[in-house]
């Protein structure tokens, strides 16, 4: 057993494994407790004959069919034996010494069930990334944001959330992993398919008491939409769908009852307003989530079950920002994470 196990997942994506497997290559230390695996998810662009040919020390898993960017991992990871896992993303280009200091913090407590680098823009280097920046949290209702993100404003990294830090989430672009926490908090969940299984994780492992942090002394840069585009009808659906499956899933069950018909309102409120902003195609991926989310509620419910035997009697609450970052941002006009003078 290897003690970290860096997992490139990777769909149609032979360019961007060309571009930044050697990267990976180069900035992993050559010792027998690292291993890289390129999860080949049912790509039809060579790129497992590419990989093999070129880099015959990096271990490959060829799946059969694409099941989705979750499954993509819950079918390889079970086959993957570590300490610690490093799942990222194909479009990620890591920075050196970008897996050393997430180690260390990590080994210097058990407590740590999951960890990020900070992530910034591949095309605008001196920016935060949307995609977990410096670090994710969620507001009372459920909404993501970042330490360097709200909304759709992104902060110049200026240094100002270079700290070691607790947060609630860390992105699945770049997601270092206890192994043994991963899988027994049930690991990502296939219903998510794509987008938002890195909070419902994250999520979990905090309901089981356990920490979530972000070591900023690493660096990686994401291009971000490479195969779903930000704020296209599918990201908007998936996005919508999946915030809805994780609240059923993770929140107690009398704040559930309140909170998710309010998350409803406001979802017909951003469809009123995309539409009139003249994104009604983008839009009706809020109905359309809708929708399905009620068509497959004995599902999600039956999830949740499952999830709420994980919970432990002092779960992890902190980076649930009490108020809503809708208000703050809309009506207040705080587009900055240090504006919101929290935690």
């Amino acid at each position: 057993m290897s003690k970290v196990a860096i997992v490139l997942l990777s769909y149609n994506s032979k360019p961007l494994v060309e571009q930044f497997l050697p990267k990976i290559i180069a900035t992993t230390p050559a010792t027998g407790e690292y291993e890289i695996v390129v999860v080949d998810n049912a790509s039809i662009d060579n790129t497992y004959e590419f990989v093999e040919q070129n880099f015959p020390a990096v271990r490959l898993i060829q799946l059969a069919v694409n099941k989705g960017f979750t499954n993509g991992y819950v079918a390889s990871l079970s086959q993957i034996e570590a300490e610690y896992y490093v799942l990222i993303s194909s479009d990620i280009e890591v920075a050196p010494n970008w897996l050393e200091p997430v180690i260390a913090l990590m080994d210097s407590d058990k407590n740590i069930a999951a960890c990020m680098p900070k992530v910034k823009y591949f095309h605008q280097r001196n920016e935060f990334e949307y995609a977990g920046a410096g670090g994710g949290f969620i507001d009372f209702l459920g909404y993501p944001f970042c330490r360097g993100r709200i909304v759709k404003d992104v902060e110049i990294d200026n240094g100002q959330y270079d700290d070691v830090h607790e947060v609630f989430w860390a992105t699945g672009a770049t997601m270092f992993l206890r192994a043994d926490l991963y899988h027994k908090a049930g690991g990502l969940d296939n219903d998510f398919y794509a987008h938002m299984e890195e909070i419902d994780l994250c999520w979990r492992l905090k309901n089981m008491g356990y920490k979530i942090m972000v070591c900023p002394q690493a660096t990686i840069y994401h291009m971000g939409g490479y195969i779903i585009n930000y704020g296209s009808p599918a990201k908007v659906f998936r996005n919508h769908r999946n915030n809805l499956i994780m609240l059923t899933k993770n929140l107690p069950f009398g704040q559930l009852l309140y909170k998710l018909p309010i998350r409803f309102f406001l979802d017909w409120l951003v469809f009123l307003k995309m539409t009139v902003d003249g994104e009604a195609k983008a839009a009706f991926g809020v109905i359309k989530a809708h929708f399905e989310f009620f068509w497959f509620l004995p599902q999600w419910l039956a999830s949740r079950r499952k999830a709420q035997l994980l919970v432990s009697d002092t779960p992890n609450t902190y980076g649930i920002y009490p108020k809503s970052i809708v208000v703050q941002y809309f009506l207040r006009g705080k587009k900055k994470f240090s504006d919101l003078n929290w935690p």
